[in-house]
């Protein structure tokens, strides 16, 4: 019986069944983020519509001389509820961004592990993970808290 000391021992190897199982949930997990990626696309298209619609109506009553009346108000509140949302959708772009290409890297990892020499094209390429943990540090959205970067 041989001692291996545990700061050396080398990892257990994973099986290419588990492996391969592994890197298609980690692949799907990309896919499904590229596909919220399009959805939150279209909503901020969606957005930018309101923000428009919004600016004109704004633009009407100032341009008759109108005083703040709470129309004039509530305009202002979608305008600023508009501005909001776009920049979420900036903030949520970067954030999917970042983990569809740490995703990814954890995929070419695996690959590149379990196969090694033997994968008929070679030795798996894996492009370098994220080095920043999170490229969004803000956690909630309020109307005059975002921070554009």
């Amino acid at each position: 019986m041989s001692y291996e000391d545990p700061g050396t021992a080398r990892p257990p190897e994973m099986s290419l069944l588990l492996a391969a199982e592994l890197q298609d949930h980690l692949m799907t997990a990309s896919n499904d983020l590229e596909r919220l990626q399009r959805l939150l696309d279209d909503a901020c298209q969606a957005m930018i519509e309101g923000f428009h619609t919004s600016a004109g109506q704004l633009g009407s009553v100032i341009d008759q001389g109108h005083e703040i009346t709470p129309h004039l108000q509530e305009v202002r509140q979608t305008l600023f509820k508009a501005v909001t949302a776009l920049q979420f959708q900036d903030m949520a772009t970067q954030l999917i961004a970042h983990t569809n290409k740490r995703l990814r890297n954890c995929a070419d990892q695996i690959a590149r592990d379990t196969l090694g020499d033997d994968d008929p094209d070679g030795a798996a390429v894996v492009e370098d993970g994220p080095l920043k943990p999170n490229p969004v540090t803000q956690d909630e959205m309020d109307a005059g808290s975002v921070e554009l970067f």
